[in-house]
């Protein structure tokens, strides 16, 4: 039996800068029970979406990222439904790497169930494309090793699936980005970026797609636009939540 990381699967106790845990986290002003409901009539708040989504875009090294979702066990899930219905709910099975994180595995399981949809586990070494929508895969994995999954995203490819990384996103401004090695989703949480443990969360998660697959994203999308008066203002682009 392999040991798990000692990342802790996918948590890592993090400093947050006291500027910004006392103005912003602790400042009812700028943050409120409301905020979540609330956010198309605030521009600070929307350009603070933006940024989110830009860095998300940068690190992944895919087009098109969201705001808005819940952690990254349930963004693998909402990314599961993607390949799902990017196959037109004709494929029955999705495959997850033996090598990801138990909770995101858990909850992959119990969305899957809900959805009719057969989840197997296994090595991608032992990877049958036969009647799957998608697979995925953790980067670096639960054990700490960083793959190449190069070879594996073609396979995936190949079987008429897509290919889902849910990444540790504070490593990926080290380590390849997934969208260059044919990542069609990339999922995961934003923790490491500074957020407190919390006794577990939950913390704000990241999900970034193609153009192909926007219509299908499950998260708020944040866009640049202009008023009444031609000046650059943010809206919600795109809501599916």
């Amino acid at each position: 039996t392999r040991m798990r990381s000692f990342i802790g699967c996918g948590y890592a106790g993090t400093i947050t800068p006291p500027v910004i845990q006392r103005n912003i986290l602790e400042n009812p002003a700028w943050y409120t029970q409301y905020t979540p409901y609330q956010a198309e009539i605030s521009q600070g708040r929307l350009e603070a979406l933006l940024n989110f989504q830009t860095v998300v875009a940068d690190l992944t090294g895919l087009p098109l990222a969201g705001a808005s979702l819940l952690d990254a066990a349930t963004a693998a899930a909402e990314a599961m439904g993607m390949a799902w219905t990017a196959a037109r709910q004709k494929k029955s099975r999705f495959f997850v790497s033996e090598d990801c994180h138990p909770q995101t595995l858990a909850v992959v399981k119990t969305r899957a169930e809900a959805l009719g949809i057969e989840v197997v586990v296994g090595s991608i070494d032992a990877f049958d494309g036969d009647d799957v929508c998608g697979a995925l895969v953790q980067y670096p994995t639960t054990f700490g090793q960083v793959e190449d999954y190069g070879a594996f995203a073609e396979q995936v490819h190949a079987a008429g699936a897509l290919l889902i990384v849910a990444a540790d996103l504070l490593s990926l401004t080290l380590l390849r980005a997934p969208g260059e090695f044919g990542a069609d989703i990339c999922v995961g949480s934003s923790q490491r970026f500074g957020v407190p443990l919390g006794y577990g969360g939950p913390h704000a998660a990241f999900l970034a797609t193609t153009e192909k697959h926007k219509r299908s994203l499950p998260v708020r999308l944040i866009g640049v636009s202009r008023d009444a008066t031609g000046s650059p203002s943010l809206r919600m682009a795109l809501q599916t939540l």
